[in-house]
């Protein structure tokens, strides 16, 4: 009998998406538990065998609070009157230390579990995501030392520290917008890890983690508002510390730029994820 003929095989093609693709909020959901698992993996490894455990959340902070106290605390005009330097600038060293320690965390979150994206799916989002989140601690533990700052100055917390949450959740969306883009990034450019830090201590010194907004020169002022970690750290300032009128404007700003980061960052995120096991 004649072979029968067989059918020629189709080849399905499979592309990265273009265009913007939504981000599945029930899909993150039900991958809770592998987040929780993510963020307690990180935390492990992070301080195993370590001398200082979770001491090393507020080495960081307190160690550049005494450079800064030392070196800029004595120079007239570099903080408000009424407030010890010291605490002056520990209160933006806070949301700093987790907003720097997130972004270069989130950069390399991809990369360092290229093992894991090879051989099962799960939203790759989880990654930068669960990095960031497992620094939380450490800013909890930062704001508790910063408490006993506040009492050792005298410093009595006001009615304006319940603006802490809103301030936390902005500082949480500046450090994913941020870091979603550098880790889909750091894929395909491997030297993006070698510029996160370089990047970090630049921007460092355009915030003003160690002088006042007012020392801004009015012609860059509008410039100076395109960094959302600016109203970021003057709402945390005038939430924990009381000093000022609040500072709505810088927080509106901050707001507006991070949400557009944000949602530039996801849509290319989106965009290069399905390439993520190729290209690692």
């Amino acid at each position: 009998m004649p072979a029968r003929a067989q059918k020629p095989r189709e080849t399905l093609l499979i592309r990265p998406r273009t265009g913007w693709v939504g981000i599945d909020l029930r899909e993150l959901w039900s991958y809770r538990e592998l987040l929780y698992f993510l963020v307690w993996r990180d935390l492990k490894v992070r301080y195993k065998q370590t001398l200082f455990g979770a001491l090393w959340a507020v080495i960081q902070p307190v160690l550049l609070m005494i450079v800064f106290t030392l070196f800029l605390g004595r120079l007239a005009g570099i903080a408000p009157g009424g407030i010890p330097y010291p605490l002056f600038a520990f209160a933006a060293l806070v949301p700093w230390t987790l907003f720097a320690q997130s972004v270069v965390g989130a950069s390399s979150s991809l990369v360092d579990a290229s093992n894991l994206l090879q051989k099962v799916y799960f939203p790759r989002l989880l990654l930068p995501i669960a990095a960031i989140a497992s620094y939380l601690l450490d800013f909890g533990i930062a704001l508790l030392v910063l408490g006993v700052l506040m009492a050792w100055f005298g410093v009595p917390l006001t009615t304006s520290v319940v603006w802490l949450l809103p301030l936390t959740a902005l500082l949480l969306e500046v450090a994913i917008a941020v870091g979603v883009w550098l880790a889909a990034i750091n894929v395909r450019y491997r030297d993006v890890r070698y510029a996160v830090p370089f990047l970090v201590q630049i921007w460092l010194f355009a915030s003003p983690v160690a002088y006042a907004e007012s020392l801004v020169p009015p012609a860059w002022q509008p410039i100076y508002r395109l960094n959302p970690m600016a109203g970021v750290i003057d709402g945390f300032r005038w939430a924990l510390l009381g000093e000022g009128p609040p500072p709505l404007g810088a927080i509106a700003a901050s707001l507006v730029f991070a949400s557009v980061i944000l949602v530039a960052g996801l849509a290319y995120f989106r965009r290069v994820e399905r390439t993520f096991a190729d290209v690692i």
